[in-house]
C-alpha cells in the first residue's frame, strides 16, 4: 500500500555541500549512493551540483552540468524519480533531457524565470522554496514582520507565477526554506505553523535534515549525529500536513515517518 508521504533522498555531487560535501563527489560513488537511498525508501532522488549552504560560492554553469547530468542519466535509467537541484536553466534542461522529472529550485524561479516555462513544457514536477537573499548573505541578520505570513505571501506569489507560465498546480510543491535566511526562532515558528503553509493548497516539502538549528537546540556539533532531531522535526511536520521530506538518512526517516503515519491514521498508511 502506498504511503501518505514521499521521501526525497539527497545526493550531493559537490566537494563542499553541507554536511556531506565530497562524500559522493565522484560519479560512481554518487550513483551507488543514489541507488542505496532508493533501496532504503527514497521515492525521489535529488541530485545537486552546487552547494547552497550559508556563504557558499556559485559554481559555473558548465561545471555544475558536468557534475550532475551523468549521475542523473544513470539513476533515471534505474527507474528512480530523479530531481535536479539547481537554479540554472541550462543545468535543469540537461537534467530533464537525461531523464529527470522534477526541478528543485531554491530561488523559486527568481534567478531564471524561464525555468517555469521549461518545467511546464516538460510536464515536470517542481519545488519552489523560500530563501531570504542568497546563500552568501541569507544568514546575515534575517528579519521578518511575521516569518510565516511573509513566507506564505512569497510562496503564493511564486506559485501564481509558475501557474501563469503553464505549470500545473498539482505539479507544484512548496518549501518554507528551513535554515535559508532564518534564525532559530524563525525555523521553530515555521515548523509549529506548517499547517498554515499547507493551507495554501500545495504539497509542502520540509528540509530539516541535519541542520544547525538541531545543534543549537540539543547541543549536537556533529551533523551526522543529528538524525534523531531530524526525525522529530519531520514527524511533527507530517502531523501538521507536510507530505514531502528531503533527507540524507533515508532508512531512518522512512521508519520514523511510517510509524508516525500509521499512528496518525493518515490515508494510505500501513494498517
Amino acid at each position: 500500500m502506498a504511503l501518505p508521504f514521499e521521501i526525497m533522498g539527497v545526493v550531493n555531487v559537490t566537494p563542499d555541500s553541507f554536511p556531506d560535501g565530497g562524500e559522493w563527489f565522484e560519479h560512481d560513488a554518487a550513483v551507488a549512493h543514489g541507488l542505496e537511498l532508493a533501496a532504503e525508501g527514497a521515492m525521489i532522488l535529488d541530485i545537486g551540483g552546487e552547494s547552497t549552504r550559508p556563504h557558499a560560492l556559485p559554481v559555473p554553469e558548465e561545471e555544475e552540468r558536468l557534475r550532475t547530468e551523468p549521475v542523473v542519466r544513470v539513476l533515471a535509467r534505474s527507474g528512480a524519480t530523479v530531481s535536479i537541484d539547481t537554479t540554472k536553466l541550462a543545468v535543469a534542461e540537461a537534467a530533464l533531457d537525461a531523464g529527470a522529472r522534477y526541478v528543485n529550485d531554491v530561488t523559486a524561479f527568481r534567478t531564471e524565470p524561464d525555468m517555469a516555462g521549461l518545467v511546464a513544457d516538460r510536464g515536470a514536477r517542481c519545488c519552489l522554496m523560500h530563501m531570504l537573499g542568497d546563500p552568501r548573505t541569507m544568514q546575515e541578520n534575517p528579519r521578518y514582520d511575521d516569518v510565516v505570513d511573509d513566507v506564505k505571501a512569497f510562496l503564493t506569489e511564486r506559485a501564481e507565477f509558475a501557474v501563469k507560465e503553464g505549470v500545473r498546480e498539482d505539479r507544484i510543491d512548496v518549501d518554507p526554506g528551513i535554515g535559508f535566511g532564518k534564525t532559530l526562532a524563525h525555523n521553530l515558528q515555521l515548523l509549529r505553523r506548517t499547517d498554515e503553509i499547507v493551507a495554501l493548497g500545495f504539497r509542502v516539502l520540509i528540509g530539516v535534515s541535519r541542520k544547525s538549528f538541531i545543534h543549537r537546540l540539543a547541543d549536537v556539533p556533529d551533523p551526522h549525529a543529528r538524525v534523531p532531531g531530524t526525525i522529530a522535526a519531520n514527524v511533527l511536520a507530517l502531523e501538521r500536513g507536510a507530505r514531502v521530506f528531503r533527507v540524507h538518512d533515508v532508512a531512518e526517516a522512512h521508519q520514523g515517518l511510517t510509524v508516525a503515519a500509521a499512528t496518525l491514521d493518515l490515508d494510505g498508511a500501513r494498517q
